[in-house]
């Protein structure tokens, strides 16, 4: 075999197309998109890791997700379906701005950027809709950009995740109902279903509360959980007896994870 066919070989067994894309979960593929980017300076106290932002995530050091973040605008944050997800950035068109090569960074969605309808699209109302913008926390953006740009244009694609360990649960709730934080998603990184099982109850679909928490009303306190999860592009992972019969609330616990 050739070295140029074997270059080719290796390519595809690596999921990288010859189109440009980048392979997701379940054989998915997404081309660059243009957007922009905007950052908020880590001294004043980034907003993606003060209180949970809309993904609910809280600690992101704690929760796996680490510096490279991004709060989405609405037309990508799809009322917390994106939370999770892990786009590849790179400014473009800017030779002021632009690092030279345009080189790429990898960020993952944890909070929702909110619009500002009271500017204009291009001066502070960045994150209305229908504009695909990401708020990306300062290590990230000085990946890809110079310290002193203010809003940058940008490609992004949707990326698989990759992510050490399994799925995280972390579990709330009360007598009446049940909430669990899904965290720690490899391959999409998204959610889009969520189904819990205790040992005297058969599946129950849980709904989404709000970004990455799901709800249901059972008391399941006594029984241990299953949990079964659906990713962003329809594939299913089940994690049986992820807690015990004696779990508490606040508590969380590892499970089984995606896998490319």
């Amino acid at each position: 075999m050739s070295s140029v066919l074997l270059f080719l070989l290796l390519l595809l067994l690596s999921g990288v197309s010859l189109s440009g894309c980048i392979r997701l979960g379940n054989g998915g593929y997404e081309e660059w998109r243009m957007g922009s980017a905007t950052y908020i300076k880590e001294s004043l106290g980034h907003p993606l890791n003060d209180g949970g932002g809309a993904c609910g995530y809280g600690d992101l050091d704690i929760f796996r997700y680490g510096r490279y973040t991004a709060g989405v605008s609405g037309a990508l944050f799809g009322r917390g379906s994106a939370c999770g997800g892990c786009y590849e950035v790179r400014c473009v068109n800017h030779v002021l701005w632009c690092l030279r090569g345009s080189p790429t960074v990898v960020v993952t969605a944890t909070d929702f950027c909110a619009p500002n309808l009271g500017l204009s699209d291009d001066y502070g109302g960045w994150c209305n809709f229908p504009k695909e913008h990401f708020e990306m926390s300062e290590a990230a953006f000085l990946r890809v950009a110079k310290a002193k740009a203010d809003i940058v244009p940008v490609q992004f694609r949707r990326v698989s995740c990759d992510r050490a360990g399994g799925m995280r649960f972390t579990i709330t709730g009360g007598a009446s109902f049940l909430q669990v934080l899904i965290t720690n998603v490899a391959a999409d990184g998204e959610v889009a279903a969520v189904k819990v099982k205790g040992s005297r109850t058969g599946w129950i679909p849980m709904g989404r509360n709000w970004g990455q928490n799901w709800q249901c009303d059972a008391d399941l306190r006594g029984q241990p959980l299953s949990f079964e999860v659906t990713g962003g592009r329809g594939r299913t992972v089940v994690a049986y007896s992820v807690a015990p019969p004696d779990w508490m609330f606040a508590q969380t616990f590892e499970g089984k994870q995606f896998v490319e």
